[in-house]
């Protein structure tokens, strides 16, 4: 298959390929060059990091104190209940 760099240096990934490998928008690789004057890109889809996002979504909250805070218990007092 074949693509081309856009004036903004953007490569586009054929629909067909995005499709075999449930591709989204968003999603993030990494980009390796393997040699000058010899361009092959080899894209590696880089995992999200643990909790990646949820700073945003809590600085995202409506309003101050939208959370309640709760009790933590060890897993002692828990695990004795039962």
């Amino acid at each position: 298959m074949k693509t081309s760099v856009s004036t903004k240096g953007r490569l586009v990934l054929p629909a067909a390929i995005r499709r075999q490998d449930d591709i989204e928008p968003g999603q993030v690789f990494d980009v390796e060059r393997v040699a000058r004057g010899h361009y092959r890109l080899v894209l590696v889809r880089r995992a999200p990091r643990r909790n990646e996002g949820v700073v945003e979504w809590l600085l995202a909250c409506p309003e101050r104190g939208f959370f309640d805070p709760i009790e933590s218990e060890s897993t002692d007092s828990v695990s004795s209940r039962s």
